[in-house]
């Protein structure tokens, strides 16, 4: 029983902690102006320029931490302190979308598989709990194997999340470098900023994955008996 509340605090807390960091770490960045003054809109557009992507568009998207690339409209999407501000944080998190466009025009590998994966991996993320619960509600085997397949597609995107994000924040710190557009010890906190986002990521991995091997063990169990 022990065991069982420990397990289930972890999968709350791991990413209650994640995004908390991320959160702290943002806010104090966000307060910090870069030294080239360059707004995240100004970033953005700088480094897909210098890249050769002027068929990228930057735009202001409403919320706070909502920036994306939007790989089928072309587009880096940047919250509206993020576009209008000039920060380490801004400037970071630009950089790290900017990052997407640059691997979605280089055709990246692994960006290629988690589009490939987005359809099946969110219908499975949908239906595999209503499955999983049906088997073992039921006794049916069959139908929580088919959950436990279903969940496992959702578990390989966000696996495959990792090297995509990871890759991304090499290619914004290697951007933000050679355009100076971050020098000397920006660069630190310039890191803290993409690692704290990246812990994201991982503590939602390690989140299903964990989730992925309970089922799977409860589908081995319910064969033993």
């Amino acid at each position: 029983m022990m065991s069982f509340i420990i397990y289930f605090a972890i999968l709350m807390i791991l990413p209650l902690w994640a995004q908390s960091k991320v959160k702290s770490t943002y806010k104090k960045y966000s307060k910090i102006t870069t030294s080239s003054r360059m707004s995240g809109a100004e970033v953005a557009r700088k480094i897909l320029d210098d890249n050769g992507l002027f068929n990228v568009s930057v735009e202001e998207v409403k919320g706070s931490l909502t920036d994306h690339y939007d790989p089928r409209k072309k587009v880096v999407r940047l919250s509206t302190h993020n576009y209008h501000q000039a920060s380490q944080a801004g400037a970071a998190v630009a950089a790290h979308e900017v990052g997407h466009a640059i691997q979605d025009a280089q055709e990246y590998a692994f960006l290629k598989f988690r589009s490939a994966l987005v359809p099946i991996a969110g219908f499975g993320s949908n239906i595999s709990i209503f499955l999983i619960i049906g088997g073992l509600l039921l006794d049916m085997q069959g139908l929580l194997l088919f959950g436990i397949i279903f969940f496992a597609a959702a578990v390989l995107f966000q696996l495959v999340t990792l090297p995509v994000e990871f890759d991304a924040s090499n290619r914004a710190m290697t951007q933000l470098i050679s355009t100076g557009i971050i020098k000397n010890d920006e660069e630190k906190s310039t890191k803290k900023v993409l690692n704290a986002a990246a812990m994201t990521y991982v503590a939602s991995a390690l989140v299903a994955l964990a989730e992925l091997l309970r089922f799977v063990f409860m589908f081995i169990g319910m064969n033993q008996d």
